[in-house]
């Protein structure tokens, strides 16, 4: 498969080189933590599934309380890998995105911290402060050409940007060209968006290692499988009312991972979903299937 999004190869090295266990299981902890902050963007993008006319925005923000409980929990088990502020949303529409930031700095100061951003409210003085409240990597999405692509890389320049704290995304290429992204059905929920892509009628046989390495947190707490899923059909748990380590290693998660792991796409919203799930966490998959393996052989 031809890799279109250039930010893939690096985010699965970051992704692998963090690869850490739960010392008390010895089991691997998830190496991503996507965080959607709100119900809200200020775009309507062609390929996105808020270009359906039944996408509704929802005017609600993660809690102060949640923001706190998820990076207290993260902390008591030492994380390390990535955390990504993103998800359906623009996170730079959360007026406290700042503090937030230093809050996860301060609860998990050897992880990864990162944003992604469409870029429409970035400018110097923000972008200074996102780093300076402990930022590690900015991604921003450029959707409108070359020239506002130029634009970006000068005012990441002038900040004093280090090249290894920035990744510009082309955004705006033509449809035939995917956009310049690996674009995908989201799990079917494009049907009705601008730019319409099916959903399958008949599940893919093909591996997806999202469950063994991902964990995807909405801004009221709910802990998704996977962040293609956009209609929110698998709701692993809610980290408002659990632990994060114990929804990490519950039978819907693992459920979730033994299928997936074995190619076997048949429940919902996997079934309709075409996206490539190999591009990224490998190393997580092989450690799942170990444990796998050696439940198989000790009930056998």
């Amino acid at each position: 498969m031809i890799i279109k999004d250039k930010n893939i190869p690096r985010k699965n090295k970051v992704t692998e080189d963090r690869l850490d266990f739960y010392s008390q299981k010895k089991v691997p902890l998830m190496s991503v933590i996507e965080i959607s902050n709100s119900g809200m963007c200020n775009r309507k993008c062609s390929f996105c599934p808020r270009s359906d006319p039944n996408y509704q925005d929802v005017n609600e923000f993660i809690s102060d309380e949640l923001h706190h409980k998820i990076f207290s929990e993260l902390s008591n088990l030492k994380y390390k890998g990535m955390v990504i502020y993103s998800g359906y949303v623009e996170p730079l529409l959360h007026k406290k995105i700042y503090e937030n930031i230093i809050e996860a700095r301060n609860f998990l100061p050897n992880a990864q911290i990162e944003l992604i951003t469409n870029g429409d409210v970035l400018n110097k003085d923000r972008l200074i402060k996102l780093f300076n409240a402990g930022l590690s990597t900015l991604l921003i999405s450029v959707y409108d050409g070359p020239k506002e692509e130029k634009q970006f890389y000068n005012l990441c320049q002038d900040a004093g940007l280090r090249k290894d704290q920035y990744v510009i995304r082309n955004r705006y290429m033509p449809e035939e060209l995917d956009f310049g992204l690996n674009i995908s059905n989201r799990s079917g929920t494009l049907t009705n968006a601008e730019y319409s892509i099916p959903a399958l009628k008949k599940s893919l046989k093909t591996k997806c290692n999202y469950p063994a390495y991902n964990f995807f947190i909405d801004y009221n707490g709910d802990v998704q499988m996977c962040s293609h899923d956009w209609a929110k059909k698998f709701i692993a748990g809610n980290v408002k009312k659990q632990k994060i380590i114990d929804i990490w290693l519950n039978q819907k998660f693992q459920f979730a991972r033994k299928k997936l792991l074995s190619a076997d796409r048949n429940f919902s919203p996997c079934n309709k979903c075409d996206v490539s799930g190999e591009l990224i966490g490998k190393k997580h998959a092989n450690e799942w299937n170990k444990i796998n393996e050696k439940l198989v052989t000790k009930n056998s």
